[in-house]
């Protein structure tokens, strides 16, 4: 099965302690009822804020697998 989905907004990974911004703005979208879901994207340090989508047409630009950010942090 192919995962579609379209990148919503990129949040640099080193953010200040305690902060969230991904987090907050997907809990925001989700509010709205958006399916969306934080993702982070190695190649480049950055958090995604994905949404699926069903429209068959995968509008990222990846440059490599995409993580879900709860995996964070494991194989350090």
């Amino acid at each position: 099965m192919v995962r579609v989905r379209t990148v919503l907004e990129r949040f640099p990974a080193g953010g200040p302690r305690g902060s969230w911004p991904a987090e907050e703005f997907a809990h925001a979208r989700r509010e709205e009822g958006m399916p969306v879901e934080v993702v982070m994207d190695l190649a480049t340090d950055t958090f995604l804020v994905i949404l699926r989508s069903a429209d068959g047409v995968d509008r990222t630009s990846e440059r490599g697998p995409l993580r879900p950010a709860s995996a964070r942090g494991r194989g350090r």
